[in-house]
């Protein structure tokens, strides 16, 4: 394997677009050691193991963006839009990349989409408990105001003259 397997380097290939994680088709053919080509053409020999909910091909307004996105182009000179996998696509790419370099490579991947998504539902009870404290702090700052108001109220002077209570002299 080569150095684009660390969890680093494969969190930055993971791309969001058409709100899906996805992988472009050439980080994946390095990823693996082959050339784009042969990956794309193992995936068309294999066309009806990625459905389009695996696998699809950008539109040029994305290609565009995603060029646009990256100054200098890693995809040097690419005619046409790439290949995305999602992660159903990338695991599904092992059995049609049977090396032992992709096994271990589609295990890497696997494991950091699954870190992901154990972090976004993580994500999600976090938010609900900060929310959960929101509300309460503001139970809270409401009796607190309350009991302010009370105070104030009972160190107010009273109104009007009073009459001296005690003895007379």
């Amino acid at each position: 394997m080569n150095s684009l397997t660390t969890e680093e380097n494969i969190l930055e290939l993971i791309l969001i677009i058409r709100n899906q994680k996805v992988m472009l088709d050439s980080d994946l053919a390095e990823m693996y050691g082959v050339q784009t080509k042969v990956l794309n053409q193992a995936v068309k020999r294999n066309s009806d193991r990625f459905p389009h909910d695996f696998m699809f091909q950008l539109n040029e307004e994305e290609w565009n963006i995603l060029k646009s996105q990256n100054v200098t182009s890693r995809w040097g000179g690419r005619r046409t839009p790439p290949y995305v996998f999602t992660e159903q696509g990338v695991a599904m790419l092992s059995s049609v990349l049977n090396s032992a370099q992709a096994i271990q490579v589609n295990i890497s991947i696997m494991r950091i989409f699954v870190k992901m998504r154990d972090w976004a539902m993580n994500y999600s009870d976090l938010q609900d408990k900060i929310h959960e404290l929101q509300q309460s702090e503001s139970d809270q700052n409401h009796h607190i105001a309350k009991i302010y108001q009370i105070i104030e109220e009972l160190l107010k002077p009273a109104i009007g003259e009073r009459k001296a209570i005690g003895f007379k002299k």
